[in-house]
């Protein structure tokens, strides 16, 4: 293989080919321009149900600065699993980054879920690397989880060190997948790289962010301005930037990196600048922690009470030392761009609702 600082140089005569599967996700969005700007020729996965395959102008991008408009083939698959046939996708292609993911599974028993989980993220995920490799796919970037490393922390950050403590069946099929990988690379020589974010916030956020976002709008009263905690967190333009470098840099692989912003926030600051990025002000109750806690329990609502309490800090010090990697937007610039989505979200609703 040629000694080269960039993967992309490896053929001079034409840009890399990369697949990216959950390309019309949250982060695939904000990943297809990055990579498309970075010179990346960019193959994206879709479902059956979305646009038939082709060349499509691609010109969504994480909202901090405008995206250009950027030709991208798209190519059908089916769904993600065990049986997946990837043999069209991969064609001519020199990396793949990994998103797509089951992240919910919804009116389903325990059991079910960890099946569900398992089929999707752990299998489906041994599939398209065996099959990557198979199609000679030098680099595979999968896209993990924090929640590997556990649900907390207290004495100091998660490092990529640390014993996994994948709490739930989410997370446990993303360590499993995780495994298969590296015995995949071991047993083939694909360089795999394993990004473990924190959560990722963005225009396009949904979940717990987004209810947040609405939360703040609305100028609801939260009780937690006693709150001393550490959160990291991750813009999506900077994660897809991370997963780039992973891409580009030769000491990528075979590594696992946790990646952040530049600044760790506390639950109540991240509302004042929630609140600030939406125009509106935050309005904070001072209310033990202790007391947030047993009201959550009480309510059934423990678990989403703690992670607002509770900390969890990342330390990222391991991929800015080896790739040189640093997030090229604040957490300002990120949370202005996702304030701005929002309110931008809510202007076109109630049009809608008068239309």
């Amino acid at each position: 293989m040629p000694e080269t600082s960039d993967l992309r140089l490896l053929d001079a005569s034409k840009p890399t080919t990369v697949l990216v599967t959950g390309a019309t996700g949250f982060v695939g969005r904000a990943l297809i321009p990055a990579l498309t700007a970075a010179g990346f020729e960019v193959r994206a996965a879709v479902r059956g149900s979305c646009p038939p395959a082709g060349r499509f102008l691609w010109a969504e991008g994480s909202g901090a600065r405008a995206p250009e408009r950027r030709s991208v083939e798209l190519i059908r698959i089916d769904d993600i699993g065990p049986a997946t046939r990837w043999n069209e996708a991969l064609a001519g292609v020199d990396a793949v980054v990994h998103l797509a993911a089951r992240v919910h599974v919804m009116e389903a028993s325990a059991r079910e879920a960890i099946a569900e989980y398992r089929r999707v993220n752990t299998a489906g995920t041994e599939r398209l690397a065996l099959a990557a490799a198979a199609a000679g796919v030098r680099r595979f970037v999968f896209l993990s989880t924090i929640k590997v490393n556990g649900e907390a922390t207290r004495a100091r950050p998660f490092a990529e060190s640390d014993p996994p403590v994948p709490q739930d069946p989410y997370a446990r099929s993303k360590w499993e997948a995780e495994q298969a990988l590296h015995r995949i690379g071991a047993q083939t020589g694909m360089e795999v790289v394993i990004l473990r974010p924190p959560l990722v916030y963005g225009p396009g956020v949904k979940g717990n962010f987004l209810s947040l976002l609405k939360i703040v709008a609305r100028g609801v009263p939260l009780p937690l301005g006693s709150v001393k905690n550490r959160r990291s967190l991750i813009y999506v333009g900077n994660l897809a930037d991370a997963i780039v470098k992973c891409l580009e840099h030769p000491a990528a692989a075979g590594e696992t990196f946790l990646v952040r912003d530049a600044e760790d926030l506390s639950t109540p600051e991240l509302v004042r600048r929630l609140a600030c990025a939406l125009g509106v002000a935050p309005r904070l109750i001072p209310v033990p922690p202790s007391w947030l806690v047993l009201g959550g329990r009480w309510l059934g609502r423990g678990a989403a009470v703690e992670r607002l309490a509770g900390s969890l800090a990342v330390d990222d010090s391991r991929i800015r030392d080896a790739l040189g990697w640093h997030p090229p937007y604040s957490v300002d610039e990120g949370l202005e761009a996702t304030g701005r989505w929002y309110r931008e979200r809510a202007r076109s609703s109630e049009k809608r609702r008068w239309l």
